[in-house]
């Protein structure tokens, strides 16, 4: 399987440039006939988050029209907008009929993270981040048609976040420390490891209310490290909040209530 990747992704990664340049005026294309897409949905307008362990199954919607009715997909591509490179398996497709012209053809899409080590000749870390589409599709009468890039879509590597209030119970005006750490899926290795340098959001919940408040912005240390301090001067839960990058997905750890004395 990860023989079979690379070499999908090396083929990628020699037309990546051209991609990219024709990004700027839309999807390239060619064929014949009147057969288009019309719009293509990633994963439910969701983003494509990989972790260490569980296989990730995700869809491609992609509407699809022709004055005879549409016959289906004969390829579909996902690969990274800026190097070209991709790992994802396609492994079933169903055509819904909407109409006598147009049907949205459902291409399944899935990673298996055990692939990822040493499948591409670099840090396939690297590949984290603003991916897009193509497709091949074919109508009743004949026509087809090779797009390029028709949707763009976020491949994010998982995160994980936890967090501790201490002392508990504590005194009503006395100071409460917060720690927690920050860690995001490492594809290498498959292992979580530290995010450092991030800003995450220290939030709070008041005993008996519903919504937590951002109380300040702390940045990660060494190892993804997280610790400040507060005065407690009500009981209520903590939690820490990262909202995300381009590579990373956002978390919110599970809060940790704390009791006055």
């Amino acid at each position: 399987m990860r023989g079979r990747t690379a070499r999908t992704a090396c083929v990628l990664a020699a037309g990546a440039s051209t991609l990219t340049l024709l990004a700027a005026t839309g999807a390239h294309a060619e064929g014949r006939g009147d057969i288009r897409v019309t719009k293509t949905v990633v994963n439910g307008g969701n983003n494509v988050i990989i972790g260490t362990t569980k296989r990730v199954t995700y869809p491609i919607a992609i509407t699809i029209r022709d004055n005879s009715g549409v016959k289906g997909l004969s390829h579909v591509d996902v690969f990274n907008k800026t190097n070209g490179w991709g790992y994802s398996d396609w492994v079933d497709t169903r055509c819904e009929k909407k109409s006598s012209t147009t049907s949205v053809c459902t291409a399944t899409m899935t990673i298996v993270p055990a692939w990822l080590p040493n499948s591409l000749p670099e840090d396939v870390n690297h590949t984290a981040g603003v991916w897009e589409v193509s497709a091949n599709v074919k109508a009743n009468d004949g026509d087809y048609w090779i797009a390029d890039h028709i949707a763009e879509f976020k491949m994010k590597r998982a995160s994980q976040l936890t967090t501790n209030a201490a002392p508990e119970p504590v005194a009503r005006g006395a100071k409460l420390t917060i720690t927690g750490k920050l860690s995001r899926a490492d594809w290498e290795d498959l292992k979580y490891h530290g995010f450092t340098g991030q800003d995450v959001k220290l939030q709070y919940k008041k005993a008996g209310t519903a919504h937590y408040s951002t109380v300040k912005t702390v940045k990660t240390g060494e190892a993804g490290h997280l610790s400040t301090k507060v005065t407690a001067t009500s009981a209520g839960s903590w939690r820490w909040y990262f909202p995300g990058t381009t590579t990373t997905a956002r978390v919110v750890s599970t809060g940790d209530a704390v009791k006055l004395k």
